[in-house]
């Protein structure tokens, strides 16, 4: 049986999620999968929401409960559709790099200064 690539990076993010290396998951698929993947999550006991990204794709986040929680609050509508500061937050619960986070946050609300010079 041959494994799709989206589950196989399912998989990785279940086990990162496993040895606490993440809190939360957001994993983008195509709905053909979606079953498959609320099977996988379920049959180990992981929390998660379902988020329809576009016409064909589903945005699936899981992980941590509380963090669940946060993200029924803020993400109530497409990711293209958040604020600046939501999609801030997202960034940062995700675990993205939080210099990148604040230089994206800056340049979507116009208020980008150029300070950041060094990217290390």
């Amino acid at each position: 049986m041959t494994i799709s690539t989206e589950m196989k990076v399912l998989m990785n993010h279940i086990y990162e999620l496993h040895k606490g290396v993440r809190q939360m998951v957001l994993f983008t698929c195509n709905k053909k999968h979606g079953e498959q993947v609320v099977a996988r999550l379920e049959s180990q006991g992981i929390p998660y929401i379902l988020q329809p990204a576009g016409q064909q794709n589903l945005n699936v986040y899981f992980g941590r409960r509380e963090c669940l929680e946060a993200i029924r609050l803020i993400v109530t509508r497409p990711l293209n559709q958040l604020t600046p500061e939501e999609d801030f937050i997202l960034g940062a619960m995700l675990g993205y790099d939080i210099c990148a986070q604040c230089e994206r946050y800056c340049k979507r609300k116009g208020k980008c200064e150029g300070i950041c010079i060094n990217k290390n």
